[in-house]
């Protein structure tokens, strides 16, 4: 063999060598997965710091991807996207989840839950169990219930809410679409749609009298400036789900799926305990700014709610006996 031939034959073995190694490298990499969430909250949001925190804490099983602020998918796209494999994870809303699957309405409903653990509880519990059965069936796996603040009633006028027939024609504005409207109905009010973005000046103005939001979203939009009280109803415990594409996680070792849900239940825990705290923090903060904050006669308000659901077109969906069975968890 010559020089030259003895020469070839080394470049030949290292070339083979060095394609082996990445062949190797590359399915060593298919071994951690890669994991896109989108989600709609901003970058400043409690939420999008307890995905950073899962995806830190899950690296070295997978290579998550968190996406803020719709930049990945559109908002209400985010389940389509996962049962057409275009998506791992989202951040999903339950009215979204409710448009494929009606039995999920009920979750969308005032005065189901009385707080935050009573939202985990349910999730946890046999009720919990055939909801989430039904989304798993559509591809859909959910991980965590994923709590953002609780609705307050916050009214311009200093008229006194202790019942809902003292919403009586008090103009309520309420996001847009059905389930919203009624939702502003289910509590007495005559609800009425309007943007977001328009409701600070209509406020102002007198076009309505109050809006509905979680308290860190009438402080993080000054509605406070313009309002005189806020009336502490607690009708709508707000939740989005975090999850997971079925046949994804199906897919996964155990180990893989004990990681994932381990650091999802240790990052929405500390999450939702760092809502409430806001949320307490910020009713003294209202009171100092002048505004009147109390609470009513939720008991009435619950009642007449429940009521008013049951007798509409929305309950015809719901599983038998699950309210009975939800409203038994908050004992």
């Amino acid at each position: 063999m010559t020089h030259f031939t003895r020469r070839a034959a080394i470049v030949a073995t290292l070339a083979a060598t060095t394609a082996l190694s990445g062949f190797a490298g590359a399915a060593f990499a298919q071994d951690k997965p890669t994991l896109r969430l989108s989600s709609v909250v901003s970058e400043n949001d409690i939420r999008a710091e307890a995905f950073a925190e899962i995806a830190a804490a899950v690296s070295e099983q997978f290579d998550m991807q968190v996406f803020n602020g719709a930049t990945l998918v559109k908002q209400g796209t985010e389940m389509t996207s996962i049962q057409r494999g275009n998506l791992e994870m989202g951040l999903i809303a339950p009215q979204t989840i409710s448009e494929q699957i009606p039995e999920w309405s009920i979750l969308t409903s005032a005065y189901l839950f009385s707080d935050a653990d009573h939202l985990k509880a349910t999730f946890n519990s046999e009720a919990g169990a055939q909801l989430l059965k039904l989304t798993e069936d559509a591809g859909i796996h959910v991980l965590a219930p994923v709590y953002f603040g609780t609705r307050q009633v916050n009214l311009a006028p200093e008229k006194e809410i202790m019942k809902p027939e003292d919403l009586s024609g008090v103009t309520l504005r309420m996001p847009g679409g059905d389930a919203w409207q009624f939702l502003g109905e289910s509590i007495g009010a005559n609800p009425t749609p309007l943007a977001y973005a328009e409701v600070y000046t209509a406020l102002q103005t007198g076009a309505i009298d109050g809006q509905d939001n979680p308290l860190p979203n009438d402080y993080n939009m000054k509605f406070y400036e313009v309002t005189s009280q806020i009336v502490l109803t607690g009708h709508l415990v707000g939740f989005d789900v975090l999850a997971i594409s079925a046949s994804l996680w199906n897919d996964f070792t155990p180990e893989q799926q004990e990681a994932l849900q381990s650091a999802v239940d240790t990052a929405i825990d500390k999450s939702t305990e760092r809502h409430i705290a806001r949320e307490e923090e910020l009713i003294q903060f209202f009171k100092d700014e002048g505004l009147k904050v109390y609470e009513p006669d939720r008991i009435a308000f619950r009642d007449y709610a429940q009521k008013k659901y049951l007798e509409s077109e929305f309950a015809q969906s719901w599983p038998e006996g699950m309210i009975d069975a939800i409203n038994a968890l908050a004992d």
